[in-house]
Formats: structure tokens, sequence, C-alpha cells
């Protein structure tokens, strides 16, 4: 389901609860939503990840109005995946080691609160974890951290030119990627190249 945001919204809220504990959902922003969604994509246990838009207010929005800024919103990607397979725990990590928690309202050469770094909890239980993982890096890293921490509320899924990018566009994406200095940063951070 890659357009209809209210049929993803709807998805994710049943998807946090015990009905459908074959798979789960957890909302990330990590600047472009393009490279995050390709590295969650990596992770085994995630069975599907869809660009779009988190945290804002208004409905329905467009990428044009998002990447504009004034919406409140943050290019994100909700992570479909399979728990049995992969904890929530393992996605947390997984994503602080694939952005930059260090600095606020940007990521690598994009700049605005669009591109902020944001953990969207879905529950209590994510709530409480993505706390925890989030007091473990900044001590980790012996600096605040800027990612924060907030409710889903709505996911609205992104234009469908924009799902699967590296998939469907890999000169171009890498050309971004490369060009945006997101993995020798990452490196720089964590010490180790992202996977």
């Amino acid at each position: 389901m890659r357009r209809g945001g209210a049929g993803l919204a709807l998805m994710f809220g049943i998807a946090c609860g015990p009905a459908m504990a074959a798979e789960a959902t957890a909302v990330f922003a990590g600047g472009c939503f393009w490279c995050v969604e390709a590295d969650f994509e990596k992770l085994p246990g995630v069975t599907s990840a869809v660009s779009g838009y988190a945290g804002g207010t208004l409905a329905h929005p467009a990428y044009e109005q998002v990447s504009a800024g004034g919406t409140g919103h943050a290019e994100a990607v909700a992570v479909h995946y399979d728990p049995a397979q992969v904890g929530y725990e393992k996605l947390l990590d997984w994503f602080w080691h694939h952005v930059d928690p260090t600095v606020k309202d940007q990521q690598f050469c994009d700049h605005g609160s669009q591109y902020r770094t944001v953990i969207f909890y879905g529950d209590e239980s994510q709530k409480r974890l993505a706390e925890a993982s989030k007091a473990a890096v900044e001590k980790q890293l012996k600096r605040p951290v800027h990612t924060q921490i907030a409710p889903a509320g709505t996911f609205w899924p992104a234009e469908d030119y924009h799902q699967d990018y590296a998939r469907k566009n890999p000169l171009r994406y890498k050309f971004y990627r490369s060009s945006c200095g997101r993995d020798e940063r990452v490196q720089e951070i964590w010490g180790a190249a992202p996977h």
C-alpha cells in the first residue's frame, strides 16, 4: 500500500497492537527518506519500508510542501518488521548507527526541520525503549543527542516515485548519497562503515 495515507495510518495503528503480533511497525526520521528506507531494507527481519511524512499537522502533505518546510513534518520511514526475526531494540540500534544524532534540524547535506532525526513511538513500550536507547547513545558519544522521541501520530506515505528510490534509480541514488557525505559522516561518528 504505497498511496492512501489514511489506510496506512490505520494500518500503523493496528500494527502496534496485539492483534497483529506477526508483523509490527516502527517509524523513524533520519534525513533523506530514500537513504533511511534503503538502509532498513538491508536489515534481516524487515519485511518492507515505506517512505513518507510524519510529525506534522497538515493532512495529505505533498513532497513539495514538506520539502519547503513549514508543515511540521519530517521525511520519515515506516518500517514493517517481523518481531520473531528482529526486535525493536535492534531497529533502534540500526537507526542510530545510520544517522548523525549530534545535529539539530539537519542530516548531512540536507538542512531544515523536515530533515530532523525522530523516533516516532507507537506505544509505551516503544517509547520506553527509545528513551533508554537515546540515553545510552548520549553516554556513548559523550555529547548531546538532538534526536526527538515523539508519538507516531499519522504517517502519510510519500508519492510513488519516492518509494524504493534506491532500487529504481540506482545511479542517481548513489550519486546523491555519496555527494551528501552520509556514509563518511556516519563512519566518523560511529567508527565503522554502515552495514
